[in-house]
């Protein structure tokens, strides 16, 4: 087997290889350790940042502003600035607590971007914060878990400013309009737990997840409740009509009782698919692990039918074979919801392995990772 080539190392790995070397052999010694490697961390991030902040000062002194316009504005070309010293800001990273100095001009317009003004802490610690927060840990237990283990001081009422910042994020994207229309959406719910105070309870997060006309996807909602029910899934549809979406081509759902005529309720022109993996789950649960492999291979003779009278011709087959015999509970079944299954048949291969399930679209709470939030977050309380 060849042996890999690696790839050439960049300008920044070798800069940064030789800044190390010529530390350590100034030094003299073999090794630091942990107090000193952390120490020199904190000593690269100052330098680094006040670097980053003298070169925007630079930029903002020649061309008035640190993002240059097109039409520079009248005042600014008159007035001359000029530097005014540095002023002293402790900014809070990930790991620790860095001193830095702040360029100031005479005009007091200088606003950088390295390090915002008024902005004490840099981005990935918020981020931190929020995935504590997330996994049920209160302001104090975070702001106590930052000390030990990052060694920075936040405050309780720092890491409160933080979160609600995110559940105002929550409230905006929760209430945000949406399409007039659109192709496909998936209706699923996952069992998931949610710490509520002391107590763990497990709850129903319904999703909804629409596949648009150009193939990309967007996630329209996502809700709590005790249960799940065609009730609640109500409430649910009309909240997505109020929110701008008017007509919806194909819902797809799991087969959850009571699902049509919630859907029609409110999308009376709309399509219902049930979920072709949770119909296939439910007919053998109760079937023999010697038969199911058969069982199976005839089930998706139906499934994959060319058209829904074929289908049907094959169910029957099916129904009156020893197999069929033996487990008639799911012809009964099949034609139980056979109206949410024959609308597959008006479609080509192409569109059918798109909407013949929910579990592609919904698996491991790849949905909810894909807005940023993580089942188990206490902010969808």
């Amino acid at each position: 087997m060849a042996r890999k080539t690696k790839n050439p190392p960049s300008e920044t790995d070798v800069l940064l290889t030789n800044y190390i070397d010529q530390t350590l052999g100034n030094t003299g010694k073999i090794g630091w350790s942990s107090e000193e490697v952390s120490g020199m961390v904190q000593e690269v991030m100052k330098r680094f940042l006040e670097r980053c902040l003298e070169s925007e000062m630079d930029f903002h002194l020649k061309n008035g502003e640190i993002v240059p316009r097109e039409k520079a504005e009248p005042e600014a070309q008159e007035a001359i600035n000029k530097r005014n010293g540095t002023s002293s800001k402790t900014v809070l990273t990930d790991n620790s607590k860095v001193r830095i100095d702040v360029p100031r001009d005479r005009l007091s317009t200088f606003d950088p971007i390295s390090v915002p003004k008024y902005e004490r802490h840099l981005k990935g610690l918020d981020d931190k914060i929020i995935s504590m927060y997330a996994r049920g840990m209160s302001n104090r237990e975070i702001s106590a878990h930052m000390k030990e283990i990052y060694g920075v001081s936040v405050s309780a009422e720092f890491i409160s400013r933080v979160t609600d910042d995110v559940l105002e994020d929550v409230r905006t994207w929760r209430s945000r309009p949406l399409q007039d229309f659109y192709p496909v959406v998936f209706f699923d719910a996952l069992r998931v737990k949610v710490k509520s105070g002391n107590t763990i309870t497990p709850k129903a997060l319904y999703l909804a997840l629409a596949v648009k006309a150009d193939g990309s996807r967007e996630v329209l909602g996502m809700w709590l409740s005790d249960n799940e029910g065609a009730a609640y899934w109500t409430s649910v549809f009309n909240e997505i009509r109020a929110r701008g979406c008017s007509d919806i081509l194909i819902a797809v759902t799991d087969g959850l009782k009571g699902m049509t005529k919630a859907i029609e309720t409110v999308y009376p022109k709309t399509m219902h698919q049930t979920c072709i993996v949770h119909l296939l789950r439910n007919s053998t649960a109760f079937v023999s692990y010697k038969d199911l492999k058969q069982v199976m291979k005839e089930l998706k003779g139906i499934y994959g039918a060319d058209n829904a009278e074929e289908a049907k011709n094959r169910l029957e087959d099916f129904a009156e074979s020893d197999l069929g015999k033996r487990y008639s509970v799911i012809k009964q079944m099949w034609l139980s919801q056979w109206d949410q299954v024959v609308p597959l048949f008006n479609f080509p291969p192409e569109v059918r392995k798109l909407i013949y399930t929910t579990n592609s679209s919904f698996s491991n709470r790849s949905v909810c990772l894909q807005v940023g939030f993580d089942p188990k977050c206490r902010i969808f309380l």
